[in-house]
């Protein structure tokens, strides 16, 4: 009986959500109508003491209240919301239309009077009839979301727990009613006091029993809903959860919620940030400015990772003009694009945008930029950064990161630039790679101009990976993990430094801040994080787990393919064992010896010209005499 009753309230139900919008306002109008017929013999009997259905004075009520019903109800917009969607939107619409109704009605029957009607009636029905409309409203959402929507879905429903019981995370327990997929089992919160409460109707739990709770309730899936908490205690719960197999997600942080409103579309993945628990420091706004306020700034490949993050900084910090410089033509058509967003908003009215293609190989046109524009600041980030791809191209990888620093730096300090940054990275520290000798040699470049008279201070900044930059190792393995793995490590000992590109790039301009000509700036990279337990955690956090030999059913394999041409098992930063402090808690200061002048313009004259990759290997081991291509793995392991 029950399930022919469900399955004709199924149908039904079926019907309806197929009718077209206008069918569906003639339907939700009609109900109306119904119900204000019906509130009128409430309110009419309770008034009177007896239930009366239908007698001269009903006819008046109805007659009265249809007709200042409609007008009321069809101007505020009643009917033009989505009926199955119903919240607190469509609630606050409705308010006002009782409102005003209640007001009309009031005046009809309680200050003019119609005969043989009680005056009560003008307080009674308006009442009556905004529960009756109320309670529909819900009802038809809980028929039509919460019944009809589940019904029709056929995947695989997942048991959710929200982790945080806060305002955040109600509001994104509000979002999840309209998501069939999900089957919300309560909330999740380090506060033992609120074990047993009940929040919008789902209960609250204490974290410390959790384990019990995802084996009892069969917990597929928990959202972070702690938007405000700092990484550090972020890190702690994921640390708590991922030993769990479930999926981990989480709601950004406060900074990235703009609009204050939360929802199911916010939720993302876990990334690595999330993962390392390092807390951003705030930028020193005297350092940051100096470089950049009121200044003409050049960055050099503008559309890569960092430059691009660079130019996003420099934009929002009253610079006067900005030159992007980029060899790839759809790279600087996107950061233009972005940037002039930027602009428009109030956040960078008066910066000039110039986007120039071309090459920083390109003396004369390097020579045209610096005579048209003048730029006071250079930031030098264009650079052949791909190990794999430099060593099996060790001709283009030296012109583009050797020479075209000696060509971009001879033109700032022909034009008498103010200050000029070289962006350098970890692998310029003793490399074993073309890539990271390349870099090397380019800081050389800079210590020599730096050695001269002139204008120009010339400075470098050194530091390791950047997150979520072209090549990001997290991204690839959130992708074989979605292909069902096996996730490739080229080492299970290779351990990486990392740093947010916002953060790198903060701390970049605020070393050119600091700059008096010659520095190596290294940036504090934190604790080296050992890929191989990024690997693991980002299997678990996915909800899944690894498959090793103690685990040979596991689901994901992570299986190591050895290292690549010139690559390290660890990285370093410094050369020396001599770091200096500066002005700012996260940037340390190497001075570092380099090549004469005379040595370094012969060897950089011979690669000018010199075509033969192995020749000019060779020469590269002579620019940057701790090169050792020839190391193997074992060594660098012992080195380390």
């Amino acid at each position: 009986m029950i399930n022919n009753i469900t399955a004709v309230a199924t149908s039904l139900l079926e019907r309806i959500a197929e009718l077209s919008r206008w069918q569906k306002r003639a339907v939700v109008l009609t109900l109306d109508i119904l119900l204000c017929v019906q509130s009128i013999w409430i309110a009419y009997s309770l008034r009177i003491g007896v239930w009366v259905l239908w007698d001269i004075a009903v006819q008046k009520i109805v007659l009265a209240c249809v007709l200042l019903m409609l007008p009321v109800f069809v101007l505020n917009g009643v009917y033009n919301s989505i009926f199955r969607y119903a919240g607190t939107g469509m609630m606050k619409i409705l308010v006002r239309a009782f409102a005003i109704y209640s007001a009309v009605i009031g005046f009809t029957f309680v200050i003019v009077g119609i005969d043989g009607v009680p005056r009560t009636i003008g307080v009674l029905q308006p009442v009556v009839f905004f529960v009756l409309v109320g309670f529909s409203r819900v009802t038809a959402r809980y028929l039509m979301v919460d019944i009809l929507g589940r019904k029709q879905f056929v995947g695989e429903v997942k048991n959710v727990l929200i982790y945080g019981a806060g305002i955040t995370g109600q509001q994104l327990a509000a979002s999840m009613r309209s998501e069939p997929a999900m089957r919300l089992c309560g909330y999740v919160d380090d506060d033992r006091r609120l074990n047993g409460q009940r929040l919008d109707g789902y209960k609250v739990f204490w974290s410390g029993d959790l384990r019990a709770l995802i084996e009892k309730r069969q917990i597929t899936d928990i959202l972070l809903a702690l938007p405000r908490i700092n990484r550090r205690k972020r890190r702690a719960i994921v640390e708590r959860v991922r030993e769990f197999k479930v999926h981990v997600q989480t709601l950004p942080n406060m900074q990235e919620i703009i609009s204050g409103k939360i929802s199911f579309s916010d939720i993302r993945e876990l990334e690595i940030e999330d993962l390392l628990g390092r807390e951003p420091v705030l930028p020193n706004e005297l350092l940051f400015g100096r470089t950049i306020v009121g200044k003409t700034v050049l960055v050099t490949g503008a559309g890569g990772s960092i430059g691009g993050e660079l130019c996003r900084q420099i934009a929002r910090s009253g610079a006067r003009r900005l030159i992007m410089l980029d060899l790839s033509e759809f790279a600087l058509y996107e950061i233009e694009k972005e940037l002039h967003k930027l602009v428009a908003s109030q956040a960078a009215t008066k910066l000039e945008l110039i986007p120039v293609l071309g090459s920083v190989l390109d003396a004369d046109r390097l020579d045209e930029i610096f005579a048209k524009w003048s730029p006071n600041t250079v930031f030098h980030a264009a650079a052949y950064k791909h190990v794999p791809l430099v060593e099996a191209n060790p001709i283009e990888g030296i012109r583009n990161n050797i020479l075209g620093t000696q060509t971009l730096a001879a033109a700032a300090k022909a034009a008498q630039a103010n200050d000029f940054i070289l962006i350098s990275t970890d692998k310029a520290v003793r490399p074993t790679n073309v890539m990271g000798a390349t870099k090397r040699a380019a800081e050389q470049v800079i210590q020599n101009f730096a050695g001269t008279a002139g204008e120009t201070k010339f400075s470098m900044v050194r530091f390791g990976n950047v997150l979520g930059s072209s090549g990001s190792v997290v991204p690839l393995f959130r992708k074989q993990i979605e292909q069902g793995g096996p996730i490739t490590l080229t080492d299970r000992k290779v351990t990486r430094y990392f740093m947010t590109i916002p953060e790198a790039a903060q701390l970049v301009i605020q070393a050119a801040g600091m700059a008096k000509g010659g520095e190596v700036f290294v940036l504090d990279m934190g604790k080296p994080v050992k890929i191989m337990d990024l690997a693991e955690t980002l299997v678990r956090l996915s909800g899944l787990t690894v498959r090793n030999d103690a685990n040979p059913d596991g689901d994901i394999e992570i299986a190591e393919v050895g290292l690549r041409p010139g690559e390290k098992l660890y990285e370093e930063l410094i050369i020396g064992n001599d770091p200096q402090a500066t002005l700012h808690p996260r940037i340390m200061k190497a001075h570092e010896s380099c090549l004469s002048s005379e040595a370094l313009n012969s060897l950089i004259v011979s690669l000018m010209n010199c075509r033969d990759p192995h020749l000019a290997v060779k020469m590269l081991k002579s620019l940057v005499p701790e090169f050792d291509h020839g190391r193997d793995n074992g060594e660098l392991e012992k080195a380390s």
